[in-house]
C-alpha cells in the first residue's frame, strides 16, 4: 500500500510540472532548459474596466498581470530595428519603421497609423529562425479591439512558401484568409502574445482590419522572440 500512494505521488508530481509548462509556454523536449522570456512591458495608459465593449468572441480581461512565459533559454528579441514594410507605405501618423524600434509606449510620436480597412505590417528577421513568441502593441492609450487580426510567418516575402497562421481572429472571414476561431481582445500595455510554438520562418506578417473606435489601423511595436534555426 506504501508502495502505491508512492507512485501515485510521483505521478502527480510529474503531471504538475507537464501543466505548468503547458500553460506558460513551451513543453520542454529532450531535457532543453526552460527560462522566462524577459518581456519589456511599456507603462500602462489607462486605467479601470473598458466600457461600451459589446462584441462577440471578446476575450475576457485576465484581470491580472499575464504570468511569465516559458521559452528555450537563450531566446531574444529578431525583430529590433529589422526592416519591415507595410501595406500602407504612407502613413498617417509616424514612419513604419517605429514598429520595430523597441518604443513600445503609447504616447504621442511612439505610434504609427495607417489607413483605413485591411492593412498588414511585415518584419524580415534576415534569417530562418525558431519563433517561439510575437507579441503586438497597437495602441493602448485608449481601451480599444481591432478586428481581423491574423499573424503569419514564411519563408519569402511573398507569402508563398512554408505559410503557417499562429493566431487568427477573423470571424467572418472578411479579410480574405479564412475563418479564425481566435477571439477578440482588449489592448492593453502588456501586448497581445502569440504562442508561435518554435515554428520555422525569416518572415513576420500581422493584419488588421480597422478597430472598434475608427477604420484606421495603429503599430506600436512588433515584437519577434526566438532564435536562429537550426
Amino acid at each position: 500500500m506504501v508502495k502505491f500512494f508512492s507512485t501515485m505521488v510521483k505521478l502527480a508530481t510529474m503531471a504538475s510540472v507537464v501543466l505548468v509548462f503547458s500553460a506558460f509556454g513551451q513543453t520542454p523536449a529532450g531535457g532543453e532548459k526552460m527560462a522566462p522570456l524577459d518581456i519589456k512591458l511599456p507603462k500602462p495608459m489607462f486605467i479601470g474596466t473598458p466600457t461600451n465593449m459589446n462584441l462577440k468572441n471578446l476575450e475576457k480581461p485576465l484581470g491580472k498581470a499575464r504570468p511569465a512565459f516559458l521559452a528555450p533559454a537563450g531566446c531574444k528579441v529578431l525583430s529590433l530595428n529589422k526592416t519591415v514594410i507595410s501595406t500602407d507605405d504612407a502613413p498617417v501618423i509616424g514612419d513604419i519603421p517605429m514598429i520595430t524600434d523597441g518604443d513600445k509606449e503609447a504616447e504621442d510620436g511612439s505610434y504609427v497609423e495607417l489607413g483605413p480597412f485591411l492593412q498588414s505590417v511585415t518584419v524580415d528577421l534576415g534569417a530562418k529562425s525558431e519563433i517561439y513568441a510575437i507579441l503586438m502593441w497597437h495602441y493602448h492609450k485608449q481601451a480599444r479591439v481591432y478586428f481581423d487580426v491574423i499573424v503569419q510567418t514564411a519563408d519569402d516575402k511573398d507569402f508563398t512558401t512554408n505559410v503557417k497562421t499562429l493566431f487568427n481572429n477573423d470571424d467572418d472571414n472578411s479579410a480574405g484568409l479564412g475563418v479564425g476561431k481566435d477571439l477578440l481582445y482588449i489592448e492593453t500595455s502588456e501586448g497581445k502574445l502569440v504562442d508561435a510554438k518554435g515554428v520555422k520562418g525569416r518572415y513576420v506578417r500581422c493584419y488588421s482590419n480597422g478597430n472598434n473606435n475608427n477604420d484606421l489601423n495603429h503599430w506600436i511595436e512588433l515584437e519577434v522572440w526566438g532564435r536562429p534555426a537550426k
